[in-house]
């Protein structure tokens, strides 16, 4: 598939993201990803964009810290050159999975020779669990866009567990030791 257009979109009343991706066919595919997909899925790509942008030939990072300060720049580089201010277009798409997006339940990635991620989205929901799935081959630069709508949305979201881990003042104030009786 041939990538046009990306959008990823926090939905409050779905509590889920909403990702659109078109492409130069015009075709849309709808997805929904929810929280603890997304969640667990940010890491494989965060890791497969720091392993593709470690393959550069022209710049061959060899342990972990230079390979995620490189990934880190050509981010950073991309970032400052990439247009996220063009509102994704409708008009004239066809919507192959229809206007529905597809709950997206099963990821597959995996690192081409090429140098892009093949990432395979599948929703195996519904009555007879039929496979319904898009496959997408991400250059690092549309990984890089896709991670950076990702975190966007999430921070619209709101999704991040509240650490509790210090509160050991208010687990031993609001400790119930039942009925108090009083004369």
């Amino acid at each position: 598939m041939n990538i046009h257009q990306m959008s990823v979109e926090y939905d409050e009343r779905q509590d889920r993201l909403s990702v659109r991706v078109s492409n130069q066919v015009k075709e849309e595919f709808r997805f929904w990803l929810t929280r603890s997909m997304t969640l667990r899925l940010l890491p494989h790509l965060q890791a497969a964009v720091v392993h593709l942008e470690s393959r550069d030939p022209q710049v061959m990072a060899t342990d972990t810290t230079a390979q995620q300060m490189l990934a880190d720049l050509k981010r950073e580089n991309f970032l400052s050159c990439a247009d996220f201010s063009t509102p994704f277009a409708t008009q004239n798409l066809s919507l192959p999975f229809g206007e529905t997006p597809l709950l997206i339940t099963d990821v597959q990635l995996k690192v081409l020779s090429g140098g892009s991620l093949n990432l395979l989205l599948q929703d195996k929901t519904g009555d007879n669990a039929i496979d319904t799935s898009v496959e997408l081959s991400l250059q690092p630069t549309l990984l890089h866009g896709l991670l950076h709508l990702i975190e966007a949305a999430l921070k619209k979201a709101t999704w991040q567990q509240p650490d509790f881990s210090h509160r050991s003042d208010l687990s031993e104030s609001h400790v119930y030791e039942g009925p108090a009786y009083r004369h």
